[in-house]
C-alpha cells in the first residue's frame, strides 16, 4: 500500500489517522505537509515498526537537525528495511550530517538519499562521504543539488566513489564547484569502478576548460546514459570538445541537457553529426540557446536519418521564427521515433504552426506531446491545430499557453476535444484571455471529459 499526501496541513486527528495507516505502508510520502520534528517522533516509530516500507519522502518539510535526528533512531534499528529516503528542503544544516553518516555506515538496504537544497556545506558532505566508504554503505543513488558546496569537497567525493562501486547516481547541481574541482572530479570518475549511469553538474561554473575531462569520462564510461551540463557556459568550442566523447563508440548517452550553455548555431554541425548517428540517444535538451533557423535546419536533417532515435527534443527559446518551420515539417514527416517536441517561445507564428502541422499530421508522424506556448498564435491557426487533435489518437498533451487565441480560437480547440477521435489528455493554456461564456463551455467539457485535465 501507498500513502502519497502533498501540501496538506496536519491536524492532531488528521495526524492519528494517518499514522494508523502508515503501519503498512510499502511507501509514504509527505511532502509540503508543514511536518517538524515532532512528527518525526512518530515516523521513527513507523521505520522500526513497519517492516514492508521502502520508501520514504518528506521534501519541503521544516523538520530541521533535531527532526532527522529522532529519524535516524528509527533508521539505525536492525528492523528497517527503507530504501529510498528524501529529504529535500528540509531546513537541514552539516549538523544532521553526522546523524545520517551513522545510518550511510550501518544500513545496508538504503540505496538513495536525496538531500539536496539543505545548507550542509562542504563540512557536513564531507562527513557523508566518510559514511559513504564504509563497507556496510550500498547507497547507488545520491542528491546534493543546493548543497552550498565549494571546490572543496571533490577530494573526499572522489575518495568515497573509489569505494562504492554501487553508486550509479550523482546529483552535484546548483554548486559553485569550478572548473578545476569539475576536472578532478572527472578524473576520479574515469578511475572509479563505480558503473555510474547520471551525472548532473548543472549551473556548477563550468566553462570549455572542463569539457575535455567531462568528455574523457563519457568516453570511458559506458554506463553513463544520463549527462546534464545545463546551465554552463561551455560555448560552441566546449560543445566540441564534449561531442568527442559523445561520439566515441563505448559511449552510450540517453539523455543530454545543454540548456542555456551560449550554444550557437556553429554547434547544430556536431549535434547534427550527434542525432544522426548515436542511435542511444533518446532526448535532448538545448533551450535557451542561440541556435537560429540556420542551426535548426540542420538539426532537422538529423532527423530525418534513419540512425536517428530521438525521442525528445527540446528547443524552446532557441531563437527560431517561420523560416525553419518547412524543414521541421519535412523532419517530421519522416521521423517516427520522436514523440515529444518542445517549441514554445520562438516567434513561429500561425503560418509556421500551419507549417509543422503538415509534418505532424502525416502518417509517419507519431507525435505525442507538443509545446508551443509563447509562438505568436493567433486564432488563425486553431483550425489547423484542431484537425491535428481530431487525427492524430497518439497525441495527449499540447500546451498553447501565451498566445492570444482568444474565443474564437479557444472555440476550435473545445470543438476538437468533443471529437470522439480527441485523445488529449493534458491541454495547457495559462495566460489566455476568453470570456465567461468559453470559460463556461471549458468547464463543462472537463465535467464531460473527466480524463482531459485543462490547466489554466
Amino acid at each position: 500500500m501507498e500513502l502519497d499526501i502533498q501540501c496538506e496541513e496536519m491536524s492532531p486527528s488528521r495526524w492519528a489517522e494517518l499514522l494508523s495507516t502508515m503501519k503498512s505502508c510499502k511507501s509514504i510520502r509527505l511532502d509540503d505537509c508543514n511536518l517538524s520534528s515532532s512528527n518525526c517522533k512518530d515516523l521513527s516509530s513507523i521505520i522500526n515498526t513497519n517492516p514492508s516500507l521502502t520508501e520514504l519522502k518528506l521534501n519541503n518539510n521544516e523538520l530541521g537537525d533535531a527532526g532527522i535526528e529522532y529519524l535516524c533512531k528509527g533508521l539505525l534499528m536492525p528492523s528497517c528495511s527503507l530504501q529510498k529516503l528524501w529529504l529535500q528542503n528540509c531546513n537541514l544544516t552539516s549538523a544532521s550530517c553526522e546523524t545520517l553518516r551513522s545510518v550511510l555506515s550501518a544500513q545496508p538496504s538504503l540505496t538513495e538519499l536525496h538531500v539536496g537544497d539543505n545548507k550542509l556545506g562542504t563540512a557536513g558532505v564531507k562527513v557523508l562521504c566518510q559514511g559513504m566508504m564504509n563497507p556496510n554503505c550500498k547507497l547507488q543513488k545520491l542528491q546534493l543539488e543546493y548543497c552550498e558546496l565549494t571546490a572543496d569537497i571533490v577530494e573526499a567525493l572522489n575518495a568515497a566513489l573509489q569505494s562504492k562501486p554501487t553508486l550509479k547516481e550523482l546529483s552535484l547541481s546548483n554548486n559553485t564547484l569550478g572548473d578545476t574541482a569539475v576536472k578532478q572530479l572527472c578524473r576520479g570518475l574515469v578511475e572509479a569502478s563505480c558503473s555510474l549511469e547520471l551525472l548532473h553538474l548543472e549551473n556548477c561554473g563550468i566553462t570549455s576548460d572542463s569539457c575535455r575531462d567531462i568528455s574523457a569520462v563519457l568516453s570511458s564510461k559506458s554506463s553513463l546514459m544520463d549527462l546534464s551540463v545545463g546551465d554552463n557556459k561551455i560555448g560552441d568550442s566546449g560543445l566540441a570538445l564534449l561531442c568527442q566523447g559523445l561520439m566515441h563508440p563505448h559511449c552510450k548517452i540517453q539523455k543530454l541537457w545543454l540548456w542555456d550553455c551560449d550554444l550557437t548555431s556553429a554547434s547544430c554541425k556536431d549535434l547534427s553529426r550527434l542525432i544522426s548517428t548515436k542511435e542511444t540517444l533518446t532526448e535532448i535538451s538545448l533551450i535557451d540557446n542561440n541556435l537560429r533557423d540556420s542551426g535548426m535546419e540542420m538539426l532537422c536533417q538529423a532527423l530525418k536519418d534513419p540512425k536517428s532515435k530521438l525521442q525528445e527534443l527540446w528547443i524552446r527559446e532557441c531563437g527560431l521564427t517561420t523560416a525553419c518551420c518547412k524543414a521541421l515539417s519535412s523532419a517530421l514527416s519522416v521521423n517516427k521515433h520522436l514523440k515529444v517536441l518542445h517549441m514554445g517561445e520562438n516567434k513561429l507564428g500561425d503560418t509556421g504552426v500551419e507549417l509543422m502541422c503538415e509534418g505532424l499530421l502525416h502518417p509517419n508522424c507519431n507525435i505525442q506531446s507538443l509545446w508551443l506556448g509563447n509562438c505568436d498564435l493567433t486564432a488563425a491557426c486553431c483550425a489547423t491545430l484542431a484537425t491535428l487533435m481530431v487525427t492524430k489518437p497518439c497525441l495527449t498533451e499540447l500546451d498553447l499557453s501565451y498566445n492570444s487565441l482568444e474565443d474564437e480560437g479557444i472555440r476550435k480547440i473545445c470543438e476538437a476535444l468533443r471529437n470522439p477521435s480527441c485523445n488529449m489528455q493534458q491541454l495547457i493554456l495559462y495566460d489566455i484571455f476568453w470570456s465567461s461564456e468559453v470559460d463556461d463551455e471549458l468547464r463543462a467539457l472537463e465535467e464531460s471529459k473527466p480524463e482531459v485535465k485543462i490547466i489554466s
